[in-house]
């Protein structure tokens, strides 16, 4: 599950159709309608905010936007209502090593939509964050790999 703190705009169609189904799954997993997937490290900055399916249905909103910009059909009855308008923080680091992150995978699945990437010099973040100065999230993955012990 990779829940981009980049703007989806700067996703393939692959990587675009694969957020929101992992996003819907968050959704899902933050209701307590699943089993799996509850202790997901992805799951960590939606779960500290005081209304965590608020903010995850405010992430999955700026996916739909984006999806229906590039004339995608996504079910926006799929999304749980709220009333949620929070922000939530996010590092420049983080946002940093995803959009490595991104790069490495465009390069491989599709190098068209690589080859545009390469122009943007600051992504933006997805609407639901606003970025502080930071490193990478204790919870990445990466971020414990390069951590010795």
């Amino acid at each position: 599950m990779r829940l981009w703190t980049l703007h989806p705009r700067y996703l393939d169609t692959q990587g675009l159709v694969a957020l929101w189904r992992e996003a819907l799954l968050a959704q899902k997993v933050l209701q307590g309608l699943t089993r799996g997937y509850v202790h997901h490290p992805q799951l960590m900055r939606f779960r500290k905010q005081d209304d965590p399916v608020g903010a995850i249905v405010v992430y999955l909103r700026g996916v739909h936007q984006e999806a229906t910009r590039r004339g995608y059909r996504f079910d926006i009855t799929r999304i749980a209502p709220t009333t949620w308008e929070g922000v939530i923080q996010e590092t420049t680091g983080q946002r940093l090593f995803e959009w490595h992150h991104l790069l490495t995978k465009t390069a491989l699945r599709s190098p068209m939509h690589h080859a545009t990437l390469l122009s943007v010099t600051t992504p933006d973040p997805h609407p639901l964050f606003t970025l502080i100065e930071g490193g990478i999230n204790a919870w990445e993955r990466a971020a414990k790999q390069a951590s010795p012990g």
